[in-house]
């Protein structure tokens, strides 16, 4: 009796949080979809800035990060990345924050490809409408609660789900695809969403950690008994002015240090003081998960190496939630998998509207029926 008392208060807070959170949740599962092959649709879509006719020798990154630089008076370059493919171009960000710039530049002749907000590209545009709904902060608050709401929608669904009795198990594993619109309807939300679930609980627990500072924090204490609070790496030199050809150093470097082939990124320190941090992805990681090295941002010596398998277990437990998160981790296959398993998500609201849908016209039948009756008994 008291099992099926809560097990009709989970169906309760089920479905009216479903109902409540439905349309969030279906926007960010549709554009968690797009998400999924960004990398790749991103060339398709936008060739024009990102592939060029290798004609000659190739630009110093020094040559790169000063054309940038020229580019927006007052803002500096943040961060550089040069593609390991000769026919890629280069990419600058410039400045931060919000009004942060991205330049693409032809790296054999200097050709500026494309200039514009960071925000305002098409892909960026789709992130924020999957992370933040296009409302800042209060975007974000929004998804974050949706996030731990879809988790106990998931569990509860499985707790939902489960049968009663033996005889129900069968049916509760495969969609009767003969039945009737009513059970059919709710077979492709209870069957589909159980299967899905387990993959579900994976994508939101990721996306609270990309949500909540509490969530990040707690994989560090777990993983390495202390929070993540490293302080930023320090030059070494004492000098005001950086000497020149800085970068190709720290190109060739990070080159002996990792001799694979990958995109390699310099990212730019805030403040004069503080150091450059390269960075090299390699086909054996996930994205987003590289060999780094720190360098004197006015000499370009080398500080100290940080290779990924150098890294703490808690640190390289993060790196990997948004491979996870994304479907990227294992390449093509993974990002496949993912669409689908978004794409599906995506039908659940409307599945599961459509089974309060039917239960609420139900519940109105008989009532319309006793008045009938009523108006009968009077004639």
């Amino acid at each position: 009796m008291a099992n099926n008392r809560f097990k009709g208060i989970t169906g309760w807070l089920h479905l009216w949080l479903g109902l409540i959170t439905g349309l969030i949740l279906m926007v960010v599962a549709i554009s968690g979809c797009l998400l999924s092959f960004e990398d790749e649709l991103e060339l398709v879509f936008f060739k024009e800035r990102h592939f060029v006719r290798p004609t000659q020798q190739r630009l110093t990154a020094d040559s790169l990060f000063n054309i940038a630089n020229s580019i927006y008076p007052g803002k500096k370059v943040s961060k550089l990345i040069l593609e390991a493919a000769p026919e890629r171009s280069a990419e600058a960000r410039v400045g931060k924050g919000p009004e942060m710039k991205v330049v693409y530049i032809n790296p054999f002749n200097g050709t500026i490809l494309y200039k514009g907000l960071f925000q305002q590209q098409f892909f960026r545009t789709v992130r924020n409408l999957h992370r933040y709904l296009l409302l800042d902060k209060t975007g974000k608050a929004i998804t974050g609660i949706s996030c731990l709401i879809c988790l106990f929608l998931t569990i509860s669904g499985i707790f939902i789900w489960w049968p009663a009795n033996k005889n129900a198990v069968k049916q509760r594993f495969k969609i009767k695809w003969n039945a009737k619109s009513k059970r059919l309807n709710w077979d492709l939300h209870a069957v589909t969403g159980f299967y899905l679930s387990f993959f579900l609980i994976l994508i939101t627990l990721t996306g609270l950690v990309m949500s909540y500072d509490w969530a990040e924090n707690l994989i560090y204490q777990l993983a390495d008994g202390k929070s993540q609070n490293e302080p930023p790496t320090k030059n070494q030199a004492k000098i005001k002015t950086a000497c020149p050809g800085i970068l190709q150093k720290m190109e060739h470097i990070m080159n002996e240090l990792y001799p694979h082939p990958g995109r390699l990124n310099f990212n730019f320190p805030p403040k004069g003081g503080q150091a450059i941090m390269g960075q090299k992805e390699s086909e054996q990681l996930p994205p987003g998960c590289t060999n780094a090295a720190y360098f004197d941002s006015k000499t370009g010596h080398l500080i100290k190496p940080q290779p990924f398998a150098a890294l703490s277990l808690g640190t390289k437990i993060k790196k990997y939630v948004l491979p996870l998160h994304a479907g990227s981790i294992y390449g093509l296959g993974t990002k496949i998998f993912t669409f689908v398993v978004t794409l599906f998500t995506a039908s659940l609201p409307v599945t599961g509207f459509l089974i309060w849908l039917g239960k609420r016209k139900k519940k109105k039948k008989p009532r319309a029926v006793q008045r009938s009756l009523k108006i009968l008994a009077r004639v």
